[in-house]
């Protein structure tokens, strides 16, 4: 899936992207705010300045360094299963 689709059909108000292969997709500047990427493939995705607050990221596959980039992973549920604070 690309970027631009997620964003899309997040905006119409769809929350789950479990499992999504969106490895390489720009995420960059988007809002995803509760969104559930729950074992989403997420290697080389963009995800600078992105709002992932309150996210679901459980077993996700994606480095640290990609979610430094972001712009807010508040209250998120982080890939290992903790909380973001």
């Amino acid at each position: 899936m690309k970027g631009q689709e997620l964003v899309t059909r997040y905006e119409n108000g769809e929350r789950d992207f479990s499992r999504a292969n969106l490895n390489g997709a720009n995420l960059s500047e988007a809002n995803l705010l509760e969104v559930d990427l729950t074992e989403a493939r997420l290697r080389k995705a963009n995800l600078s300045e992105a709002d992932l607050s309150e996210a679901d990221l459980s077993g996700t596959r994606v480095t640290d360094g990609q979610l430094a980039q972001a712009k807010s992973l508040r209250g998120a549920t982080m890939p290992d299963g903790t909380k973001h604070e």
